[in-house]
């Protein structure tokens, strides 16, 4: 159900001509879907940071009241040219949001419109440094972190799914896809319950799941050990956070290439559009608000987390 729009966009992203236009381009078919595609550059370089709207039946930009949703692919370059020939493992973020993008944008077409609006957002950059990582490199990105929330998480986001690879570790031995427990304004939460169905329903597999810790769910840069950005944009946003991370059972460097498993990335693609459907209708819930009204009131704000030792790091 979503391997086409994987393949479609793995084929468009794996070139070292890509940039946003090009990605834009992929969606000039669709009335009512709105591309928006912002070049900035760093000091490593520049991307093409990439939002596509969505838009719901009810949704929030036609001034509706349906809730929003936010996919967003997490990554810091899709390749690491010249040093890597190819599209690189750590643009299975950006491709499962685009592609996740398509479906929604296709389904629209045949008549199938979600309620609420979706927000898609990632970035293009084919020539990303790298970036030493113990046990593997990862790869860098030509912004930071800072730059990299300011244009991927939105405050129009009510819950956010971070999608991205995470096959450098050795903590999650698992192939195909894996999501995190929630994350919400520096709390761990537990895994959400829906997610979990939705994860069965979608991979016709038991759940998988992938621990998280304190440092991940910190800033950037502040010399702490992260297993990679999946969590990052929680650290910009009191919206809930799930990771989604696609997975493998051997390490795989980020800038690694021919490591990229289009069935994994289509896995990612139909749980982001199921996802999508259950949260803009109002039956998904990323997290219990009594139960973290709960958490805050016997141990207070942790928001702190979230911006104290900020750095501009990216991997």
């Amino acid at each position: 159900m979503a391997l086409m729009q994987t393949l479609t966009v793995l084929e468009a992203l794996d070139s070292a001509f890509v940039n946003g236009e090009a990605v834009g381009r992929l969606f000039a078919g669709f009335p009512g879907v709105s591309v928006n595609v912002t070049t900035v550059k760093g000091d490593k370089g520049s991307t093409d940071f990439i939002k596509i709207l969505i838009p719901g039946t009810d949704g929030k930009s036609k001034g509706g009241s349906a809730p929003t949703f936010g996919i967003v692919g997490r990554l810091g370059g899709i390749g690491a040219r010249p040093s890597r020939i190819g599209i690189v493992s750590d643009a299975d973020g950006a491709v499962a949001a685009v592609a996740s993008a398509l479906k929604l944008a296709e389904m629209q077409v045949k008549g199938d419109s979600l309620p609420g609006d979706v927000i898609i957002t990632t970035h293009i950059c084919p020539d990303a440094p790298t970036l030493p990582h113990e046990p593997v490199d990862f790869m860098d990105s030509p912004v930071d972190i800072l730059v990299m929330n300011h244009y991927e998480v939105l405050p129009e986001m009510e819950a956010i799914l971070s999608i991205d690879t995470t096959k450098g570790n050795r903590v999650v031995n698992h192939k195909g896809i894996a999501i995190s427990p929630t994350v919400k304004e520096g709390y761990i939460l537990r895994v959400s319950e829906d997610l979990l169905r939705i994860m069965e329903m979608t991979t016709g597999i038991p759940p998988v799941t992938f621990p998280v810790t304190t440092q991940d769910i910190t800033p950037y840069g502040n010399g702490l050990y992260h297993i990679n950005s999946i969590l990052q944009p929680a650290v910009a946003t009191d919206a809930p956070v799930v990771g989604v991370a696609v997975t493998a059972q051997s390490v795989v460097p980020g800038c690694g290439t021919g490591a990229s498993h289009e069935v994994d990335i289509a896995s990612a693609v139909r749980f982001a559009v199921e996802t999508a459907k259950e949260v803009t209708t109002g039956i998904c819930s990323f997290y219990n608000p009594e139960e973290f009204s709960r958490i805050t009131a016997l141990y207070g704000s942790m928001k702190k987390l979230q911006t104290q030792g900020q750095g501009t790091q990216v991997g």
